[in-house]
């Protein structure tokens, strides 16, 4: 946004096109396997929101969850390249977190996906 009035004669920005997104950005963005990006992205966001709870800097985050600090400043910055589901588990358990995996039928005249439900 602007903070200063246009000037006499200055021309006004174009419009900007806005899409509505379809629930997962993934899928909107044309990535493969946009339901696990999306799972693993909810698990990121739960991990980082215990980080912070617990007021704890990457590097003591990083010896908690058994890696080196970097890894923990790409996940923090949300590069999930090399961060399996299962490592993301394991990262929750160190974070005192229980995971508990669902499998049922998907609902009726849904298709099946795959989500995150953080209690």
């Amino acid at each position: 946004m602007r903070d200063e009035p246009r000037k006499v004669g200055e021309e006004a920005p174009a419009p900007v096109a806005v899409e509505r997104s379809g629930g997962n950005v993934f899928a909107d963005l044309g990535l493969e396997g946009p339901e696990e990006l999306l799972a693993k992205a909810d698990l990121v966001h739960r991990i980082c929101e215990l980080i912070a709870e617990r007021g704890l800097t990457q590097v003591r985050a990083a010896k908690l969850l058994g890696v080196d600090q970097p890894k923990v400043s790409a996940l923090m910055r949300g590069n999930l390249e090399g961060f399996s589901t299962e490592r993301l588990f394991r990262f929750l358990n160190a974070l005192g977190q229980d995971v508990e995996v669902v499998i049922r039928p998907a609902r009726e005249g849904a298709e099946a996906d795959t989500r995150v439900v953080s209690a």
